[in-house]
Formats: structure tokens, C-alpha cells, sequence
């Protein structure tokens, strides 16, 4: 089943690029359709099966990071949800999380292990990546010496924006938590990135998002680890010094970017084989991962 939209008779509905959110009961109902956005524009094509394989790969993740920082978490059994969702169990199932509704914080957590994306440009440019200074010399996709710790802002519109640590703690206004957020960051790429060099898969860096619940706990929301919020690259294939083959959406990037689309909406209908390829991508970093 091909899941673009939902549109389902309960609870307030909050509309992202991919996910569908629900408030039931002071909860959420986050619902992972197959929707793909690209250079923060959704394309007008579905990706099948694509939410089913981003859930699944969260939830690997959130149980193994439990010892880490604690997540929101509640159940992924449609059987467990609110009553009311039992009637769309067939839709739910396999894609969906009820988790627990905190306040999301205002900054976008990035850990890259390697230089790639934008942190690849800003470093040509300055030698630095969010004001932290590396080695000079390194080429496209090389392992950095150490994981860095890289916060973005969070935009409604448009692109978010890569800021320094101390601007990061100026948003907060709470050194001590942009501290703490630093450290379970790093934490959780390294333990990641060393499991999944182990069947395969560089993650090359991450994105990771927090809250804090109604006490002010710490707690790591949204998706974790996955090909949306990852760079996953095969490891048999990596060579550092250009772009790498990938299992996320880099595929699809490069595609639009390949026939000149200005990344502006609305963006071109994709064909039937990019459409298979992305999905292809997408299993292939679950079944590596997951099994």
C-alpha cells in the first residue's frame, strides 16, 4: 500500500514533508508516509513502502540508544494505540509510532564523521566547519580525525542554517543543556557508526532532534538514524575524493540536479526508474541494518 497522504477523522493533524502528525490523548501519533521531499521541496511521486522502511530503521535505533538518552517512544503497535485508530490499522501498521508529545527544541543536533554536503563546501571555503578548524588537506568524504558536532537552526521556511556551538547555547539559553545535547550526540553517532560499519554501511553523519518532556528530561524525539536523516554509503564501494554511492536520497539529489530543476517549487515529476532506484536504496540500508 502507497501512503502519500492521511487524512484521518481524529485528533488535531500537524502536516510535515514526510510525516503526518496526530495529537490523541496528549500524544502523538506520528505517521511515516511515502512522501519524499528533496533540497526541502516534496516531489510529487511516492516512494513505495518508503515510511514502512524509515520506521523500521527508527525503531532498530531507539532500543539500542535506550542506555544513552531516553526516547518518546510509546509503542509501534497499532493494537496498543487509542481506539479510535483501530479502524486504520492496516494503514498503520508497520509506519506509525505513538510517541510521547514534549517540546521540541528550536536547533537541528548534526554529527558528521566525514566531510561531505555542506560541511564539504564550507570547508573549501574557510578550512572550518561551524567555526570548528580541521586539518588542512583533507579531500571529499574523508574520515575526519574525530566526530564533530555541527548545529543547524531549525527554519519554518526555507533552508536551516549552519551556526557555531556558542551561537547554538545563545538559542537555547542554556549552556549547560547544549552541552549535555553535544555529548549524548556524539555518543550516539559513534556507537551507530561503529555497528553499522560492521555490516557494511558508513554512516557518514546525522541529524538528530531532541525535547524536553513536562519535568525538562532530555529526550530524543522525530526519526533517529535513518536514511532521511543520515548519509548511509556501502562501505565495499567507498573511496574517499568525490561523491559516494549511496543508500539514502543522495540518489535522488543528484538525479534533479543532474536535468537542471532550480529546486523550486513545484518540483518535476520523477520517472518510474527513479522512483524504483530510491526504493531500492531505501531496503537496502533496512536489510543491511535490520536484517
Amino acid at each position: 500500500m502507497v501512503v502519500y497522504e492521511t487524512n484521518f477523522p481524529f485528533g488535531k493533524k500537524y502536516h510535515g514533508k514526510v510525516r503526518d502528525l496526530y495529537v490523541l490523548n496528549g500524544h502523538l501519533l506520528m505517521v511515516a508516509t511515502d512522501r519524499i521531499s528533496a533540497f526541502d521541496v516534496v516531489m510529487p511521486n511516492p516512494i513505495p513502502d518508503k515510511g514502512y522502511v524509515l520506521t523500521q530503521i527508527s525503531l532498530y535505533w531507539f532500543k539500542l540508544k535506550e542506555d544513552i538518552v531516553p526516547n518518546h517512544l510509546i509503542t509501534a503497535e497499532p493494537t496498543e494505540y487509542p481506539p479510535v485508530c483501530q479502524s486504520y490499522a492496516h494503514i498503520l501498521e508497520g509506519r506509525s509510532m505513538l510517541v510521547k508529545k514534549v517540546q521540541p527544541l528550536p536547533v537541528e543536533c548534526i554529527v558528521r564523521g566525514y566531510i561531505t554536503g555542506s560541511a564539504w563546501k564550507e570547508y573549501r571555503q574557510s578550512g572550518k566547519v561551524c567555526g570548528i578548524e580541521l586539518p588542512q588537506g583533507l579531500q571529499q568524504a574523508e574520515k575526519l580525525p574525530e566526530p564533530i558536532f555541527t548545529p543547524s537552526t531549525k527554519a519554518k521556511e526555507g533552508h536551516d542554517q549552519n551556526i557555531t556551538f556558542e551561537e547554538m547555547v545563545s538559542i537555547l539559553q542554556n549552556k549547560k543543556l547544549a552541552e549535555e545535547i553535544k555529548e549524548i550526540s556524539l555518543a550516539i553517532y559513534k556507537q551507530a557508526e561503529q555497528i553499522a560499519y560492521k555490516k557494511g554501511i558508513i554512516i557518514a553523519d546525522t541529524k538528530l532532534e531532541f525535547g524536553l518532556d513536562k519535568d525538562g528530561k532530555l529526550i530524543l524525539i522525530d526519526e533517529l538514524l535513518t536514511p532521511d536523516s543520515s548519509r548511509f554509503w556501502p562501505l565495499d564501494e567507498y573511496k574517499p575524493g568525490g561523491s559516494q554511492v549511496s543508500f539514502d536520497k543522495q540518489y535522488l539529489r543528484d538525479y534533479l540536479e543532474g536535468i537542471g530543476w532550480d529546486k523550486k517549487p513545484p518540483a518535476p515529476s520523477l520517472p518510474q526508474e527513479v522512483i524504483n532506484k530510491t526504493r531500492q536504496k531505501y531496503f537496502e540500508a533496512l536489510n543491511r541494518l535490520v536484517g
